[in-house]
């Protein structure tokens, strides 16, 4: 599991191990002193401040604080993902192309960073059927992505019925299709119909997302390439039984 790991390196060795193992397919875990600039739909920054980075071998980035379960700055996945030298300190450089967005860390302070393999190929099943997901997401549609609001569940389309159609916070319409267990292709296929379809109908920018606790490489691959995107959704609020009675819902 455990393949390379420094402990206070200045900037040149701390670079020197990022661009070692940036595109090795490796999780890098980062605990230091870093500050965070993002620009995309929204602009924010992170003074410095004790933070965890976390990189994933799927291209995602987390930048974590000491409290609360939710990082403060994430990349749900990226096109780009490059380190260099600026001012003396390295930043990590996370972009992603659609929609436009961009992640800059800089890392003002090293003390511990760690490469690690993580092997994990087990089924993973969200607790619960697939309704209950459904349900559960459409009263906490910011587990998908804040901002986002539902409008409608099991929406009706030409090709069947859609798992979640949303509006995000920019106003575009997003159709979400919900899997509880590992996506695959006929995911992807699933929901590339369905926004082909809604975007026969409805004027303006339709987005698709696939909501799942995990999806193959090459569905994923297949995704991005239809300008699809992947959300990991692992954990559920629990919804009671008796909010299934009928409502809007």
């Amino acid at each position: 599991m455990l393949i390379d790991s420094l402990t206070h390196p200045d900037p040149d060795t701390l670079l020197r191990f990022l661009r070692a193992h940036l595109h090795a397919r490796v999780t890098l875990h980062l605990a230091g002193e870093v500050e965070v600039l993002y620009a995309g739909r929204a602009t924010s920054m992170a003074e410095a401040g004790d933070r965890l980075l976390l990189l994933k071998p799927d291209g995602s980035l987390q930048v974590h604080g000491p409290r609360g379960v939710k990082p403060v700055n994430w990349q749900p996945r990226t096109d780009h993902l490059s380190a260099d030298l600026e001012d003396g300190c390295v930043v990590v450089h996370a972009e992603r192309r659609s929609p436009a967005e961009v992640v800059r860390v800089r890392v003002t302070r090293c003390a511990q960073i760690t490469a690690l393999h993580l092997g994990d190929d087990a089924l993973f099943l969200l607790q619960g059927t697939e309704a209950q997901m459904q349900r559960a997401l459409a009263r906490h549609p910011d587990l998908i992505e804040p901002g986002l609001s539902v409008l409608n569940r099991e929406l009706l389309v030409g090709v069947g019925g859609i798992d979640l159609y949303a509006r995000d916070a920019q106003g575009r319409f997003v159709v979400v299709e919900l899997k509880r267990g590992k996506a695959g292709h006929e995911a992807v296929y699933q929901l590339a119909r369905y926004v082909d379809a809604v975007r026969a109908q409805a004027p303006g920018a339709v987005r698709g997302i696939l909501a799942a606790p995990d999806i193959t490489l090459p569905a994923l691959k297949v995704a991005q390439a239809a300008g699809l995107e992947y959300v990991k959704v692992s954990a559920l609020p629990q919804v009671p039984e008796a909010a299934a009675q009928p409502t809007l819902f």
